[in-house]
């Protein structure tokens, strides 16, 4: 598989305080890529920077062989977020809300409206696209949030803590959802405070601490070498902390 995101020499500051130090790393397509670390550790500001939310202070992104400061528009395009705060607008419908997000990538006509069906269709609420946010479950709103990230069709999709404060049937259905999003040929990075979530749908994983990646490896490769056979347990022993604190 070929490189579809490379992170060199990544630094951020706060002050003096260097909460992102110097970390790089290779996705490569096809991968569900966990990323961990507890509280404070650089992975929200690395998340950040990834997405363009934030600048960075050293370092490079490169997506698809190409610098994403040089090539903001185009990255953008392929880029889908699912932030960890639900955001959906309130006062516009589930087809509304995924159509207005669908439209800031350009696309129009014929082809939005097929976009914003399929992806309804595609997290089960097709049958509830005239219904507004208020009257969803916890569940669904999170659902209605990955539809609006995925209906421009992005090839790298940033989940983070996806299932946050729902129950476990809806986050079953949201794990599913990963993986049939990865089938079809969606590259994901995916942060969690479950570490049996990323045990169900990453194949590699990179743990932070400090700033600093600490582990960077295949779920398989990484339990070989500390003769492991629980992430958690791995992640605890590297870190000093539980992943939920």
């Amino acid at each position: 598989m070929s490189c579809i995101l490379k992170v060199s020499g990544l630094e951020k500051k706060y002050g003096e305080r260097r909460a992102v130090k110097g970390i790089s790393f290779m996705i490569e397509e096809g991968d569900i890529l966990g990323f961990l670390g507890p509280n404070g550790a650089g992975k929200s500001t690395s998340i950040n920077i990834i997405s363009t939310v934030i600048d960075c202070d050293g370092g490079s992104i490169f997506f698809l062989e190409k610098d994403i400061n040089k090539n903001k528009n185009s990255f953008k395009a392929n880029l889908g977020v699912v932030p960890q705060e639900i955001a959906v607008f309130s006062d516009l419908t589930a087809y509304d809300n995924v159509k207005f997000f669908c439209s800031l990538y350009g696309i129009k006509g014929r082809k939005l409206k097929e976009n914003v069906e399929e992806a309804l269709e595609f997290v089960g609420l097709l049958k509830r696209k005239n219904d507004f946010p208020s009257k969803f479950s916890g569940g669904m709103k999170r659902r209605l949030n990955i539809a609006c990230a995925i209906a421009h069709k992005p090839k790298l999709l940033i989940m983070d803590e996806p299932t946050v404060g729902i129950d476990p049937q809806s986050r079953n259905n949201i794990l599913e959802t990963v993986k049939k999003l990865n089938k079809m040929g969606t590259t994901i990075i995916y942060t969690s405070h479950y570490i049996e979530e990323v045990e169900s749908v990453c194949n590699k994983i990179i743990i932070m601490n400090e700033g600093e990646i600490i582990e960077d490896g295949t779920k398989e490769a990484v339990k070989e070498k500390y003769k492991k056979d629980s992430l958690e347990e791995i992640f605890l022993n590297l870190t000093g902390k539980a992943l939920r604190d």
